[in-house]
């Protein structure tokens, strides 16, 4: 699954749309947002966002800014997403755990899931971590998760894409394996496209060999915030 692009200016220009409509909710908690970015500039971001943001910026945010549902709906699917945010940050200490328009976005570094040296086989403790993770995500089951690899520079473009697109593989494989159902996972590897840190220091490098998380709403979750139920 790959995205274009041509379409990081839309993003630029739909968050600006978001930005604006969250200046009279920014002291809002995030249902509360939910409701009125929505109404505002809902369509705009799920349309543009959802489908074509990916390579160029970061296809996690992407995805859960795509996934905006917005008016009651979105105030509905936001007060879950905050329970399942805080049990993951309560859960993997450690975590970058940040909560974005009606989802949730995980960076996981390379303390919490390492992988052995030029290899996509996951480490002990990396394995020990996803447990922790794969309970919380049985527990929601209601949603999409989208895994992403990410690597440092070494080594050329393709070495790198095919390995983060392995190492993505790697861990949906694992939690599809704890009881987390595949059709709820989706693997993608985004190479060393997407650096968090330079390249230029071992620190650096360890900072951007990472795996990320994008957590939104299924359909049936959608469905039901929109039944009120």
């Amino acid at each position: 699954m790959k995205f274009s692009k041509t379409y990081i200016g839309a993003l630029f220009l739909s968050s600006a749309l978001l930005l604006t409509s969250c200046e009279a909710v920014q002291n809002s908690n995030h249902q509360q947002r939910g409701t009125a970015v929505g109404v505002a500039s809902g369509a705009v971001l799920g349309g543009i966002l959802g489908n074509n943001v990916g390579k160029g910026k970061n296809a996690a945010l992407g995805a859960v800014l795509g996934g905006i549902i917005g008016g009651v709906a979105g105030n509905v699917i936001g007060n879950k997403m905050d329970k399942q945010a805080k049990e993951i940050k309560e859960t993997l200490p450690g975590a970058q755990v940040e909560r974005v328009g009606d989802g949730i976005k995980i960076t996981l570094n390379e303390s919490i899931v390492n992988f052995d040296f030029n290899s996509t086989a996951l480490s002990s403790t990396a394995k020990t971590n996803l447990d922790k993770l794969a309970q919380i995500l049985i527990n929601n089951p209601d949603t999409n998760i989208n895994i992403y690899g990410h690597t440092d520079s070494k080594g050329t473009d393709a070495y790198n894409q095919t390995l983060s697109e392995n190492r993505a593989s790697s861990v949906k494989s694992y939690l599809s394996g704890k009881g987390i159902a595949a059709s709820r996972l989706f693997a993608l590897g985004e190479g060393e496209s997407m650096p968090v840190a330079t390249n230029d220091t071992d620190e650096g490098r360890a900072k951007n060999r990472r795996v990320e998380f994008a957590i939104t709403a299924n359909e049936k979750m959608i469905n039901e915030a929109q039944q009120g139920q």
